[in-house]
């Protein structure tokens, strides 16, 4: 109760006053999920259109507060989408980086598909086929490069205030360059974007 008091306060002075005093990382983290939540929510029913008010969007300081270690259990918005953007695409120019971001946000509430990131992200596991790979590869899923990591959750954060160009033409899938899935052929290629091949469904049902 103390610790909501106390985001509700400083998130008033912010909006009134400027950054608020004595804000730790503690603090920053819990409103960078707060708002993640919130953003997250607005993605799956309206889409990736409008973007939230200042007040609503994360900052960047807030972002990097969020798991600094790299370590911490996938349950909240801004882990899941910057633990998958970090192992999906670690290394890639912006470019490829985004366009990993732009199909989970695509995917968020898309029919056929989980309402939460972390759902969207850990989807088909109980199934043995996990639609990304890395949730379900048995190797640890800790993030081990701080600069590569850092990056990723500054994509996340632009991703969730949506402030990322769709890049991928409204892409739901993708595979690397160096593999060709045989579900490959079901769908309609959309564009090539560094190290991955992105691709939607004839029709835009998911499948």
């Amino acid at each position: 109760m103390i610790r909501n008091t106390w985001l509700a306060i400083c998130l008033a002075t912010i909006l009134l006053m400027g950054p608020c005093p004595l804000w730790g990382q503690s603090q920053q983290a819990e409103s960078a999920e707060v708002k993640a939540k919130v953003l997250e929510q607005s993605a799956a029913s309206e889409g990736n259109a409008t973007r939230p008010s200042p007040s609503d969007a994360i900052t960047k300081p807030e972002a990097q507060a969020v798991d600094p270690s790299g370590e911490n259990p996938l349950d909240d918005a801004l882990t899941c989408l910057a633990r998958t953007i970090y192992w999906e695409a670690r290394g890639e120019e912006a470019a490829g980086i985004e366009a990993i971001a732009n199909v989970v946000m695509n995917r968020l509430g898309h029919e056929g598909f989980p309402e939460t990131i972390c759902e969207v992200v850990k989807q088909g596991l109980e199934q043995g086929a996990c639609q990304f790979s890395w949730w379900c590869d048995g190797l640890p899923d800790d993030a081990q490069e701080e600069e590569a990591y850092s990056a990723a959750k500054e994509i996340a954060r632009k991703a969730l205030n949506k402030q990322v160009q769709d890049r991928t033409g409204g892409a739901l899938y993708f595979h690397r360059k160096d593999l060709t899935p045989q579900w490959a052929a079901e769908y309609v290629k959309t564009v090539v974007i560094g190290e991955h091949v992105f691709y939607k469904p004839e029709g835009g049902a998911a499948k």
